[in-house]
């Protein structure tokens, strides 16, 4: 792993898995989207990763709503924009990639294997829903599985790496990491990589610290010095698992994409908290926080200024 000169702080800002009955302060139009993401920037965020929403909060993949979350932040802020091409398993992949086509952000996320991605459980907890649609929504993951094949990596790796954009590889199994060695040896994807290890997701690694070290063990013998790590626990494994990446040498990952809670039984009311509680972690271990400009030295983007916001 290439130890982290600066610790590059990403805010998931609302995802596709959480519903609006679990938290009335996850963020849903896309006005809520960017003035949350300029929030978490503002907190010392260096990367915000984003999804969109409609008004009621199911997830989308309209472009045009992308574009209206991109625009307003990039207009505010000189934060490097992650848009995702993972959107929701209940999406096509040519649904997942529009919007990152039309937008050719200087990062976008790369899910590395096809898995059972389940989070029914929501079902569980929630007594009263605020929309029709959020239970059937969540109930579909423990019979659909999330669709990576190896030719969908190829072509997205392929169409939006012509354009200079540069990939958060997203890493939910050791068997992903060897896939991600394939496309390497490849060359379609190309060092400095940034490998996010995501655990605690139902179907994928489980949310053992001892995994998480695995799993750099790993990615060493895999990729040496050409790599940056990054890591998330989900749910109220949150905070442990990014503190436990940066004690490493790697990078951190919070947002309300990955965990609602701000600490045992209290709901974050903002990214930014997230992101205030994870600085003060990252800077009580020693560490100094990555500007955007330093994040994009690190990982090798190609800069602000050639970020299409407007389509064109």
């Amino acid at each position: 792993m290439r130890e982290a000169e600066k610790v590059v702080i990403t805010t998931a800002v609302t995802g596709s898995v959480n519903v609006p009955s679990q938290s009335p302060h996850l963020p849903l139009s896309a006005r809520e989207v960017a003035d949350s993401a300029l929030e978490a920037i503002e907190a010392g965020s260096a990367v915000v990763h984003l999804h969109a929403r409609e008004p009621d909060g199911r997830p989308t993949a309209d472009p045009e709503v992308f574009e209206e979350i991109v625009a307003r932040v990039s207009e505010r802020a000189d934060a490097v924009i992650n848009i995702t091409t993972g959107g929701a398993s209940s999406m096509t992949m040519e649904q997942r990639l529009a919007a990152a086509l039309r937008l050719k952000p200087e990062l976008a996320s790369m899910n590395m294997g096809t898995m059972n991605f389940v989070y029914s459980a929501i079902a569980d907890k929630v007594t009263r829903w605020t929309h029709e649609w959020e239970k059937p929504y969540v109930l579909n993951t423990w019979s659909h599985p999330f669709v990576n094949t190896f030719d969908s990596i190829e072509h997205t790796l392929r169409t939006l790496g012509e354009s200079g954009t540069r990939f958060e590889y997203e890493c939910y199994d050791i068997g992903h990491l060897y896939s991600l060695a394939h496309f390497v040896e490849t060359g379609l994807a190309r060092p400095p990589l940034l490998i996010q290890g995501v655990f605690g997701v139902l179907g994928g690694i489980g949310a053992d610290h001892a995994n998480l070290e695995h799993m750099v063990r790993i990615a060493d013998r895999l990729f040496g010095d050409d790599y940056y790590f990054s890591a998330f626990g989900a749910g109220r494994d949150q905070m442990p698992f990014a503190t436990h990446s940066a004690w490493l040498g790697g990078h951190v990952r919070v947002g309300l994409e990955d965990s609602l809670w701000a600490g045992k039984g209290r709901l974050a009311r903002s990214n930014a908290e997230q992101v205030r509680k994870i600085r003060a972690v990252v800077e009580d271990l020693g560490k100094e926080i990555a500007t955007p400009a330093e994040a994009r030295k690190m990982l090798a983007l190609r800069g602000a200024s050639t970020v299409d916001a407007t389509g064109a």
